[in-house]
């Protein structure tokens, strides 16, 4: 399950995670990230595990034609999904803990929902603030805890009772972080004038249906559940799951996230 810990999906995923996750869940929080990192027109800004793009597609836009937005993932998959939604990112293969550009070649840099992902997180915020130029800002965001979104909590005990704990990581993992101490002292490391500030979200899907959909096929689980287990999961969780179902048949459920900000210190 070393896919769910690190949020890599598989290449057949992707499609169904930017058809499907983006405008359910991820794409509500574009604008808030680049309005905490100050992303104005004609900004250099780096979008780190930019995943299929949403934050970079985004930044393009308030950027104008006299800035320049790139984008970098580790996932080959996501990067071709990404590639073909937008000519105007630079979008690069790379991880963040080793990213391929110069010092200070950035205005700004942001991050969505990918620093829990990591695999040397102090590194890559360390990476982040390397090719940022002095006295510009870093933006990130991360999940809270899953308490603070009930439907994933009630999703992952539905998985965990129906197909184990191992699998279950795959809805857990993105909030393993979920501290805003614990943020805060990250982005201390290499950054000044931290502030953490909590964002009340919703997830919205068309129903319980499209809801496992996404969430089976469009992220880490896609080459663990087989299509017998996703049936037998599908019939449980029409009936544990129906708290979330609104009159229209339309799921929607709060979730929060923590937003970080700081400004890189000459001499980074």
């Amino acid at each position: 399950m070393s896919n769910s810990r690190e949020g890599q999906i598989v290449s057949s995923a992707a499609g169904v995670y930017d058809q499907f996750f983006v405008p359910a869940l991820f794409g509500q929080w574009a604008e808030p990230v680049l309005d905490a990192a100050d992303v104005e027109s004609g900004d250099r800004v780096l979008d780190v595990g930019c995943g299929t793009g949403v934050l970079a597609r985004t930044a393009v836009r308030r950027v104008g034609d006299a800035g320049h937005v790139a984008g970098v993932d580790p996932n080959e998959g996501m990067l071709a999904v990404a590639r073909a939604a937008s000519e105007r990112v630079e979008w690069v293969s790379g991880t963040a803990e080793a990213l391929p550009f110069e010092d200070g070649a950035f205005d700004r840099a942001v991050s969505q929902f990918a620093l829990m992902f990591f695999a040397d997180r102090p590194k890559g915020i360390a990476e982040m603030a390397r090719v940022v130029r002095p006295g510009g800002a870093l933006g990130v965001a991360i999940w809270s805890s899953i308490e603070a979104a009930p439907g994933y909590a009630e999703l992952a005990a539905l998985i965990e009772r129906q197909l184990g704990r191992e699998a279950a990581e795959g809805v857990t993992a993105p909030f393993a972080m979920a501290d805003p101490v614990l943020l805060g002292d990250l982005l201390g490391n290499s950054l000044d004038k931290v502030i953490i500030e909590p964002q009340r979200g919703t997830a919205r899907f068309e129903s319980i249906d499209d809801w496992l959909h996404t969430e089976i096929r469009g992220w880490t689980l896609a080459d663990v559940i087989d299509d017998e287990q996703f049936e037998r999961l599908l019939r449980e969780a029409r009936t544990e799951l129906a708290r979330f179902v609104g009159p229209d048949g339309r799921v929607g459920f709060p979730v929060q996230a923590l937003i970080g900000t700081g400004t890189v210190p000459d001499g980074v």
